[in-house]
C-alpha cells in the first residue's frame, strides 16, 4: 500500500466517530510521519482463525476500542444467524494485560447490545476457567482477552464456540467473513443492553476447583506427602486466581509463591517476556527454589494455559523441562495410574499433535491406548473429543508448547489442572524416594530416548509475512536432499494434504485439515517441521531426534550426542 493511501486510511480515523483521544493520537502519528503510522494503517488487525492478536495502540492494524468492538459485531451477527429463535449467551474472560479489563468490558456490551445475553468475570480468570464457563453454563461461544505470552506492548481476543474450544471448521472461516464484512465503526452496536450482563465469579472458581479436584488419581499419596515443597509464579498473571486455591484443595499445605510476580500487572517488570518457555521468565522462581530446596518449581503464563515445570535432575541440579518432557511425564502418569488403578478402560484415547514428541505415540501404543495425532493447536484435540464423543474415551492431550489437557470438561490447554497433576505426579515419586527426572529417565530407557527443541525466526514489519510465504515456498518447491549428513526420506506437506516417500516416490494423502506445515523425515528417525505462526509473524522450526538409553549412566553422553545432532541440523539449514 502507498504511503497516500496509508495517509487517507489514517484520515478516516480523524472525521469519523472516533473519540477525541483516539483522534489526538492519529494526528500525532500523522505529524511524525514516523514508520509507525504505515504499521498502524497499512491494513486491518486480522481476524484470523484464533481471533485478534496485535500491538495495542490507534489505527486499523492495532488493538484497540474500534477493532475490537467491530470484531464483536461480527462474531455476534454469526450468532444470531447460526441459533435463530435461540437465547444466545456468551462467558467473557480477560488476564492481566494492560487494557484487558476495558476490552472485556467493551466486548461485552456490544454483545448485550446486539441482544446476547452475557456473562461477564468480576475479575482476571485463567483462560481454562472461560472454557470450563462456557460448557457449565451451557453459553454457545465465549471470549478471553488475552495475548498469552506475547510480550507487554500487545492484546488479544481468543474466540470460543459452545463446545468451550476456540474456532474449528466451518465457523471459524464463517465468523472471519462476518468480522470483515464490518466496514465501519459506525455498524458496531456499542451500548443499550447493560441490563443483559450478569456478573460472575466465586461460584465458578468453586465449581472449577472440585472439578480439577476429580482429576486427582493418588489423593492417599498427597495426604502423606502433603508438605511437598512446592514454588509457584504466576508471572503476573491471572494464574494467582486459582493456582494456590486448586494446589490447597488438591491437599497440599507448603507452597511458597514467588512474591516478587504475584502480583497481576500488564507491564510484566520483572520479566521480558512473560512465557514460562523462557528460562530468563522463570529464573527468580528457580533461584527461589534452590534457596528453599523445593521439590518442583512451577510458572504460567499471563493467561494461565501455559506451564513451565523446574526439577532437579539426576545430579540434583535444578533444570527447567521443556514442554516435551512435560506432556511424557503427564501421559505416562495418567495411562501408568489408571492401569494399577484398575480404572483403564479398552478404548481409552490420548492426543499430541504433529509437530510434539513422537515418543507419545510410542508410550500411547505401548500400554494400549489408542493415539491420536492432529494440527498444532489445543482446538484440534478438542475437536477430536467432540468427533469421538460417546464413543472413545479421551484421558489426555497435549502439545509441546507447554500445554496440557488433563479430562474432557476443559477444551483448551489448561495449567492449572497440569499444576496441580504435576504436584501430584512430583508427590507419587517422592514416595518412593525419585525425583521427576528420574522418571524421565526410565521412560527413556523404557519408550526410547527422544529429544526435541525449537527455534522461531521473527520477519517484523510489512515485509515480513511476504518473506516467511517465500521461505515454506522455497522449502515446498526445492525440498533439502540431506539434513545434517542424513538422507530426507519423506516430506509431509499438510498444506497440500500430501505425504511422500522420496527414495521410492510412492505418495499418499494426510487425513487431516489444511495446514501450512512442512515435515521432513530423515533416514537416522529425525523430524524437522516448518510452521508460520498463525498470529505472529514468525515462523518455527521444531527439531525431534532420537536415540537408545539402555542405561542412566549413558544419559549425559547420550544427551549431548542429541543436542550435537539438533545444533547440526540448525548450521546445516542455515537457520542461524
Amino acid at each position: 500500500m502507498t504511503d497516500a493511501a496509508i495517509l487517507e486510511r489514517a484520515k478516516v480515523w480523524l472525521s469519523g466517530n472516533y473519540d477525541d483521544a483516539t483522534k489526538t493520537a492519529v494526528q500525532q502519528l500523522i505529524d511524525a510521519q514516523s514508520d509507525e503510522l504505515a504499521d498502524s494503517f497499512y491494513r486491518n488487525l486480522e481476524f484470523g482463525t484464533g481471533g485478534l492478536r496485535g500491538i495495542m495502540g490507534v489505527g486499523t492494524n492495532r488493538m484497540n476500542k474500534y477493532t475490537v468492538g467491530m470484531a464483536t459485531q461480527g462474531f455476534a451477527n454469526y450468532l444470531k444467524k447460526n441459533f435463530p429463535g435461540q437465547e444466545v449467551k456468551v462467558a467473557i474472560a480477560h488476564d492481566s494485560r494492560n487494557n484487558s479489563r476495558f476490552f472485556a468490558e467493551t466486548t461485552a456490551n456490544v454483545f448485550a447490545a446486539n441482544g446476547i445475553k452475557v456473562f461477564l468475570f468480576d475479575a482476571l480468570r485463567p483462560t481454562p476457567e472461560l472454557s470450563f464457563a462456557i460448557r457449565t453454563l451451557g453459553c454457545k461461544a465465549g471470549v478471553v482477552c488475552t495475548a498469552s505470552h506475547n510480550p507487554k506492548e500487545y492484546n488479544g481476543y481468543k474466540a470460543y464456540w459452545d463446545d468451550g474450544a476456540q474456532l474449528v471448521p466451518p465457523h471459524d472461516k464463517n465468523v472471519i467473513k462476518e468480522v470483515e464484512a464490518i466496514a465501519s465503526v459506525d455498524e458496531v452496536k456499542w451500548s443499550g443492553g447493560e441490563s443483559l450482563i450478569t456478573i460472575i465469579g466465586k461460584e465458578m472458581d468453586d465449581l472449577y476447583t472440585e472439578m480439577v479436584k476429580g482429576l486427582s488419581v493418588y489423593p492417599e499419596v498427597i495426604k502423606q506427602q502433603h508438605d511437598l515443597k512446592i514454588v509457584y509464579t504466576p508471572i503476573h498473571g491471572s494464574g494467582i486466581m486459582l493456582v494456590p486455591k486448586v494446589l490447597q484443595a488438591f491437599g497440599f499445605t507448603n507452597v511458597t509463591v514467588v512474591e516478587e510476580q504475584a502480583t497481576p500487572d500488564g507491564n510484566f517488570p520483572t520479566v521480558a517476556y512473560p512465557n514460562p518457555e523462557e528460562s530468563e521468565t522463570m529464573s527468580i522462581g528457580l533461584n527461589k527454589a534452590k534457596a528453599m530446596d523445593a521439590d518442583i518449581l512451577l510458572g504460567t503464563d499471563p493467561d494461565a494455559d501455559r506451564v513451565g515445570v523446574g526439577v532437579k535432575n539426576h545430579k540434583g541440579e535444578w533444570v527447567l523441562m521443556n514442554g516435551n518432557q512435560t506432556l511424557i511425564l503427564a501421559f505416562a502418569y495418567l495411562i501408568e495410574a489408571r492401569k494399577t488403578k484398575g480404572i483403564a478402560q479398552p478404548n481409552d484415547i490420548a492426543v499430541s499433535t504433529i509437530v510434539s514428541t513422537e515418543m507419545a505415540r510410542v508410550l500411547s501404543e505401548k500400554n494400549n491406548v489408542h493415539y491420536y495425532s492432529v494440527l498444532t493447536g489445543f482446538k484440534w484435540i478438542a475437536s477430536l473429543i467432540k468427533e469421538k464423543e460417546g464413543k472413545e474415551n479421551y484421558v489426555i492431550g497435549g502439545e509441546e508448547s507447554f500445554g496440557l489437557m488433563i479430562g474432557d470438561k476443559v477444551r483448551d490447554k489448561d495449567s492449572v489442572s497440569a499444576v496441580a497433576l504435576l504436584c501430584e505426579m512430583a508427590a507419587y515419586e517422592k514416595a518412593k524416594g525419585r525425583t521427576l527426572f528420574d522418571k524421565l529417565i526410565d521412560l527413556y530407557i523404557q519408550y526410547g530416548f527422544y529429544y526435541e527443541n525449537l527455534i522461531s525466526i521473527t520477519k517484523k514489519g510489512m515485509n515480513g509475512q511476504k518473506e516467511i510465504a517465500d521461505m515454506m515456498e522455497g522449502y515446498r518447491s526445492n525440498p533439502p536432499v540431506t539434513i545434517n549428513g542424513s538422507k530426507v526420506v519423506e516430506l509431509l506437506d499438510y498444506e497440500l494434504q500430501t505425504g511422500k516417500n522420496l527414495q521410492t516416490g510412492e505418495s499418499w494423502k494426510i487425513e487431516l485439515p489444511k495446514s501450512n506445515v512442512l515435515q521432513f523425515i530423515t533416514e537416522d528417525g529425525s523430524k524437522i517441521s516448518a510452521r508460520p505462526s498463525g498470529t505472529e509473524p514468525k515462523i518455527k522450526f521444531y527439531f525431534s531426534v532420537k536415540t537408545e538409553l539402555h542405561d542412566k549412566a549413558e544419559f549425559d553422553a547420550k544427551f549431548a550426542e542429541l543436542e550435537g545432532r539438533i545444533k547440526g541440523i540448525i548450521s546445516d539449514m542455515q537457520l542461524k
